[in-house]
């Protein structure tokens, strides 16, 4: 089962946008010090091809605002949701956000079952898997190179402040935080399952939202990083509309649900339940 790997080492020095004031200062020394991380193991010897070619290949470092900057209010609001969403250590959105951070295929398309009210599973839609997966593909060049761009440092790196995955701690203070990579998948996912189930477009299109707020509740994001994985999910899935080898996919993808059953297992009402509170309560 393929994990999508959302980091990459980088080659631009770290940059001092969007750090908050004295941890900003520990952070850029802590990153400037830390080496390239090696390659992902789970990333494969060969690039895939993807939907797009270097011609239709968007830029988000051009299209992006760039990260706040200390001392402003974008940086404020920034410092206080990391700060306040701490409090929600042990709580069941801190477990959904822990189960958001899950990026296999399998976990990522089960977290959109509710949403969706379909049994959603690589085995069972085998086409929208793989669907996904190539979008991921298409994606992730263009937010790995403004992550490398920007090198913004996360929102623990120079404190001792919880995050929901501790054991990716050391190899998350490594990457940078902006823009969302998991808010781009979580949010492109949506995206393309609202259109594939219209009928089910608002469900989706939430579950999408809390997918990534989940990355700030878990601690490994600041709040502008989400909403710049928001609109860089959405500015790629509209430029991949462009390809016809992915509307190709879409079309089959569309077929291959409209045979699911149209109701998600009774084993997840309890996870409906979860996301719909979660939803009911964002922290933006």
């Amino acid at each position: 089962m393929t994990r999508y790997s959302l980091t990459a080492p980088f080659s631009r020095p770290a940059s001092r946008m969007g750090l908050p004031l004295l941890a900003g200062l520990l952070a850029t020394a802590a990153l400037a010090s830390t080496p390239a991380r090696a390659a992902d193991p789970l990333e494969p010897a060969t690039p895939e091809p993807g939907y797009f070619t270097p011609a239709t290949q968007p830029d988000a470092t051009a299209y992006l605002p760039p990260p706040p900057q200390p001392g402003t209010v974008r940086q404020a609001n920034d410092d206080q949701a990391f700060t306040a969403t701490r409090a929600l250590r042990g709580s069941p959105r801190w477990a959904l956000a822990t189960a958001d951070a899950d990026l296999h295929e399998n976990a990522l398309l089960h977290s959109f079952a509710c949403a969706a009210g379909l049994p959603l599973s690589t085995t069972n839609a085998p086409g929208l898997s793989a669907l996904i997966h190539k979008m991921d593909v298409s994606e992730i060049a263009d937010m790995r190179k403004s992550k490398a761009y920007w090198h913004r440092p996360r929102p623990f790196v120079g404190n001792s402040q919880p995050i929901c995955t501790e054991k990716d701690r050391a190899h998350l203070a490594t990457s940078g935080a902006y823009p969302s990579g998991h808010t781009m998948l979580g949010w492109s996912t949506a995206l393309v399952l609202a259109e594939l189930l219209p009928e089910r477009a608002t469900q989706i299109l939430q579950r999408g939202r809390v997918f990534g707020e989940s990355r700030i509740i878990c601690g490994v994001h600041w709040e502008s990083d989400v909403q710049a994985g928001y609109m860089l999910g959405s500015a790629e899935i509209a430029a991949l509309h462009g390809s016809p080898a992915f509307r190709t996919d879409m079309d089959a993808a569309r077929t291959e649900l409209a045979a699911l059953p149209r109701t998600a297992p009774k084993a997840t009402a309890h996870s409906c339940a979860l996301e719909q509170e979660a939803a009911e309560h964002s922290p933006l």
